[in-house]
């Protein structure tokens, strides 16, 4: 009896373990990537209208310690136009990354200085939270739900693989024009070319000379 009792009062306990966790209702999955985007500054002082003695040098370092590349936006907040001719002083130690200036820079909280301009890198992270997620038992599953991980695998090599995660949030826009040779070129080529087997079989044997 006392078996009885417990195995009794274990059972709702079984039934509900069976039912926690992620619930994956469909064939597009909960676990989707998510991009956070995060802003780095470097305040530069300047002199004549153009950065500083050294500051090219400084600004040089602090984008090798940030390993600056692809994806990565940099933008200058010079509100006063302290310096109009620092731009070009700036974009040369972008270039050297194959980077170039954008416009609008982003809203930093802290005010900038007299006599400073503020270089700003934005640099967006993609990944997939709660992955992996083995939360929900599938062995016991009636809810017509698919595993718990699902999507975990490919939505995160897709995160890890994008060049710029910003792509994943608005795409990569376009060419404004279509060139239609170039579109043409793929098909025209197929068309032309001849078929592998027109040439027919060539003559083997398997004996000596």
């Amino acid at each position: 009896m006392i078996k009885q009792s417990i195995l009794a009062s274990l059972l709702p306990a079984l039934l509900l373990g069976g039912c926690m966790g992620t619930e994956n209702r469909g064939l597009e999955s909960v676990h989707q990537p998510v991009v956070s985007r995060s802003d780095y500054a470097l305040d530069l002082g300047v002199s004549g209208g153009a950065l500083a003695g050294g500051e090219q040098q400084r600004l040089a370092g602090w984008m090798t310690t940030m390993r600056l590349g692809y994806g990565d936006r940099v933008t200058i907040d010079d509100p006063a136009g302290e310096a109009p001719a620092a731009r070009g002083d700036i974009a040369a130690v972008v270039a050297q990354y194959g980077l170039l200036l954008s416009d609008d820079a982003p809203v930093t909280p802290a005010p900038l200085a007299p006599g400073t301009i503020r270089v700003v890198v934005t640099r967006m992270h993609a990944g997939v939270p709660r992955c992996p997620d083995w939360s929900r038992d599938a062995s016991n599953e009636f809810q017509a739900n698919t595993s718990s991980n699902y999507g975990c695998a490919i939505n995160s090599n897709l995160a890890a693989m994008v060049a710029n995660p910003a792509d994943l949030v608005r795409g990569a826009p376009g060419a404004e024009t279509t060139d239609t040779a170039v579109a043409y070129k793929a098909i025209d080529t197929y068309r032309k070319k001849a078929p592998t087997g027109a040439g027919g079989l060539s003559a083997t044997t398997t004996g000596g000379k």
